[in-house]
Parts: C-alpha cells; structure tokens; sequence
C-alpha cells in the first residue's frame, strides 16, 4: 500500500485477549471464540453499528483449514451477509490480514473492515497424510514443507543457533536480551481496556523475573558446530501461546491512526531470520525514513539471537526496541500469538509516560517478513461475555493506548517481525516455541 492509499486508512479501535501459554485458561476455547470475544467491544469502542461492517479478514496458521474468520463472525452476532475471509501466511497472517483489509478500504471496495489473527496452539488438531495404501498407517507430520526441497528446511532453532553463531551472539548475550525482555513486561502494564477479558484471564500470565542464575542451569536445545558457547534455550526461544488481537480499519482522518505504509517481502528459506531487514529497509526507502529515524521500534522476538541480529543489522537502538517487553515474555510485541494475531494495538499518546509511548507493532512470518508504519491512539470498551463469547456491549472510561509510533517525518514508526520455531519447557512452566504450520508459525 503506497502513495495515495497512505492517508485514507486508519486503524479507528483495537482489542485483545490476554497471551496465554498453550494448556493454560484458554485450553478448552476454540480459535473461533477467541475471535468472536473481541468483536462485539472493538465495534462499541469505535461506535460502529455490526451491520456498517463491510467484512472480517483474520489471519489463522494452526486450525487446519476451514474459515475461522466466518465461525467467529457469526458467534459474535454480526449479520449473515457480512463475508469473512481466513488467511495463513504462517507468522505474518494477522499482518497480512491487516494489510488486506487497508488494501480494501483504499481501493474503495470497503469502509470497514475487522482484521487481525487468532492462534490456539492448545486446540490445533493433529495432522497426518492420508495412506496411499490400505495397509499403510496416517503419517503425522508438525508442519508442511515451506520449499520445493523439504529435506533441507532447516529446524529454527538450529537457524537461530546458526545465526547466533555467524553473527558472534552469544548465548550470555541472548539471555541478558530475554531477561530485559521480562523485566519491561512485567513492569508495564497493559492500559485499562486494551484486553477483553476471556474465561477470567485480564492480564498476561507468563513474564516473570529471571535471574542470570536461573538461565545458566536451562540446557541448550539447538546449537552450530557443537559451539554451545552460541547455543539457544527454552529461555531464549519465545512461548507457545493461545491468544488473538483484532483492529477496525476505516476511512482516515485528522485525530486517527493512519496506515503509511505496509510491506511484504520473501527472503531466503534457508535462514528466515533475517528476513525482516530486507522488508524493514525496502519500506523504508520507499516512504524516505531510515529505522534509525524510529523513536520506537516492535520488531518480534522469536529467539534472542534473531532479534538481536535484526537490531544490529537495521542499526537500531536497544533502548527504542519492545520498550514494553517483547515475544520473549511474552510481552506486547508478542499479544496474540505469533501467527495470526500479530499488529492489533493502538499508540500511547505522545509522552503520556509510560515505556514506549509511541511505539509501533510488528509482524513476521517463516520465509517471508513484513515492514510497516501506523501512528496513535483511541478509547476503551468492556465487553459482557459468557463461555468466552461477547454477549453485549459495555462501555469503560478512560483512554486506550497501545504501542504504534512516532518518528520525526510522519509522526508513526516501523517494525519488522519474525517467528519461529522449537518445542522445550521453560524452568517456570510452559512451552517454548513452534514450527510454522503444523505446531505453530
């Protein structure tokens, strides 16, 4: 989306589940009801009748097929005639949902659209391929091929091991990086209303304080050349989660968030990490800015080694990146799991106070990353719900922030996102990563 599409989209409400580690409280919720749970207080916050919705596009990767974005449409009550469109890029799908849906809109085709992503990785059904043969058994299988050449996709963990190793990141270095990245979770909190309350769960259950103690006794799950002086662990690996994260897209204007510029670029499947510099860069080029120019920065952490490299590459400062926790915690570039719910937050306000004020969301996937630009802030609603599923509007007071941002030119911020993969158990309890499609994007 470029030129004259820049300033007729913006991003009008945003809403959230909490991000909670798979087998946790929402262990029982359909992708579906996640969904539908954010639908009815996104529409009351922006004051948006269900009926002036022109569709829902949501971003999905684990649910197998079927249209999740239709289920959740109808178990939230909008009307029948309302079309809903699921889509699976794996961990750009809620980005890419989002870049739909603003597509749409400038194109004249819409005026509102809901989007955003879902992710369960408790409830993701097995997968197997069907027997050629009927004396040949299911063959389960986590993921699908991403290349014409399966054989030599590489395991993430061992790419982010690889990278580390290539980049001279040690496994010091990414423990410090996942120890900040808990320490600004935990001490910022998610404004009042930005999550929508589902099976008791308002808040983020899993950072918590780590200690350099704590992390020397995990064991490496994924090293380069038997070098575990780079190795990756379960601390440095980002959790397996069931969450989602929606946004409403409308007509731009003065006082809303804009929508500059969105971007969507392959890289080399032999190491998908770095994917997010070539997408960060071309974006930027393309609207005259620099990362550097970024007063905050969200770029995904789905290991320590590749968002370090990213930060390095793209010439970042540390202090402007996830200032409010990231995926490692997971903290807020992390809300709604990697795969479908990624890109649903608004800004704070210009110097309201709080870390990262003015920050930007991010998005990413295995193979392909994303760049995008948005910019500020709305008010908040809560919704009544029962089963995990909106069953009335319900108003809150008071100013919903989320974390876009601001930089020198456009007043708005870039960002970049990765996901990735691997299956341990954190030393606090629970699981830690994902392989794109089949137990995770």
């Amino acid at each position: 989306m470029t030129g004259a599409a820049q300033d007729r989209v913006a991003l009008l409400a945003a809403r959230r589940t909490a991000v909670v580690p798979r087998g946790g409280a929402f262990r029982d919720l359909e992708p579906f009801a996640l969904a539908a749970a954010l639908i009815g207080p996104l529409l009351a916050e922006a004051g948006i009748a269900p009926e002036a919705v022109d569709e829902v596009i949501l971003g999905n990767a684990l649910s197998g097929g079927g249209n999740v974005a239709r289920v959740a449409a109808l178990a939230a009550g909008l009307p029948q005639h309302i079309p809903a469109l699921t889509l699976d890029t794996q961990c750009c799908s809620g980005l890419d949902a989002i870049r739909m849906g603003a597509a749409r809109i400038a194109a004249g085709e819409a005026h509102y659209v809901i989007a955003g992503g879902v992710e369960s990785f408790s409830r993701a059904p097995l997968r197997a391929h069907r027997p050629r043969t009927k004396d040949e058994a299911p063959a389960f299988y986590r993921q699908p091929a991403f290349t014409p050449w399966p054989e030599r996709e590489p395991d993430l963990a061992a790419a982010a091991a690889q990278l580390a190793r290539a980049e001279g990141i040690t496994r010091q270095a990414q423990e410090a990086f996942a120890m900040e990245s808990h320490r600004r979770a935990l001490a910022a909190a998610p404004p009042e209303g930005e999550i929508v309350p589902v099976n008791g769960m308002a808040m983020d259950p899993f950072a918590r304080a780590l200690s350099p103690a704590l992390l020397a006794r995990l064991p490496v799950i994924a090293v380069d050349a038997d070098d575990a002086a780079f190795g990756v662990t379960a601390a440095t690996t980002a959790v397996e989660a069931d969450a989602a994260a929606i946004v409403l897209l409308g007509p731009g204007g003065a006082g809303r968030v804009r929508i500059v510029g969105a971007l969507a670029r392959g890289g080399d499947p032999l190491m998908p990490a770095l994917a997010p510099v070539a997408a960060v860069e071309a974006l930027c080029a393309r609207l005259g800015l620099h990362a550097r120019d970024m007063e905050h920065v969200e770029l995904m952490e789905a290991y320590a080694a590749q968002a370090l490299a990213g930060m390095g590459r793209l010439g970042l400062d540390p202090a402007r990146v996830n200032a409010q926790g990231g995926a490692l915690a997971p903290g807020p570039s992390h809300r709604g799991v990697r795969g479908g719910a990624g890109g649903a937050r608004l800004p704070p306000a210009p110097g309201d106070g709080r870390p990262g004020a003015g920050g930007h969301r991010r998005g990413g996937r295995h193979r392909q990353r994303h760049g995008g630009i948005t910019a500020r802030r709305n008010p908040p609603a809560v919704a009544g719900l029962k089963d995990g599923i909106w069953t009335g509007y319900g108003r809150a007071t008071g100013h919903h922030w989320a974390r876009w941002a601001t930089c020198p030119r456009f007043g708005r911020r870039a960002g970049a996102g990765v996901c990735a993969h691997r299956r341990a158990r954190h030393p606090q309890g629970g699981h830690r990563g994902s392989g794109p499609g089949g137990d995770g994007p």
